[in-house]
């Protein structure tokens, strides 16, 4: 029976191990990428299938609403896995595979920024979406486990965890995600962090 402690220190494991990879250097790129859209006042849309949906509404709610500081205003987020009207109709009467790709083509603009999130980087879905977001002028993001899959090519930068693991890839992609939102927040707003949140 597996314990909590033991999984603890197989967690804490997988994190020492990225950390001492080139994977940071790659997280970077993405906050700068990120930081010159939002700063210009441009859009970001989020992505997923299952847990990773999740972490495309956590990431956004982070962005909108805050993460460390108190006081800011709000950043442009959107997670394009909230919408059950337009997923279940569009998914019932064209095709899941462009679910994501067809709300990029109604919102997306030149300049912002599509993040896509898959452990195993083959997602049709996310695929689909972060290409035509290329077609359509956006830059794009890609949030994955080892070796990236498909959606490696369709990515200007890709957040690759070295790592197999199912869970261990979305451990690690939550403390990405929450890294982007710090730093964003430092490098937009300054300053020290205000407090926690209130939830």
């Amino acid at each position: 029976m597996t314990s909590v402690s033991a999984l603890l220190r197989e967690v804490s494991e997988s994190l020492k191990r990225v950390s001492e990879s080139p994977y940071e250097r790659a997280v970077h790129a993405a906050f700068d990428l990120l930081h010159e859209a939002m700063a210009g006042g441009r859009t970001l849309f989020v992505f997923g299938n299952g847990g990773s949906s999740a972490d495309a509404q956590h990431l956004c709610t982070e962005l909108v609403g805050r993460f460390h500081r108190r006081d800011r205003r709000p950043l442009p987020a959107i997670a394009l896995t909230t919408d059950q009207a337009f997923l279940t109709a569009w998914s019932n009467d064209h095709d899941f595979s462009d679910v994501f790709a067809r709300q990029i083509e109604a919102l997306g603009r030149q300049g912002d920024v599509a993040l896509g999130i898959s452990t195993s980087g083959t997602s049709p879905n996310v695929v689909n979406a972060l290409r035509r977001a290329r077609e359509l002028g956006l830059r794009t993001l890609g949030l994955t486990g080892e070796g990236g899959g498909r959606m490696a090519e369709h990515c200007d930068v890709l957040m690759a965890v070295p790592l197999s693991e199912t869970p261990r890839v979305q451990e690690v992609h939550v403390v990405t995600y929450h890294a982007l939102c710090a730093m964003l927040e430092e490098r937009l707003f300054g300053g020290e962090a205000q407090g926690g949140p209130s939830r």
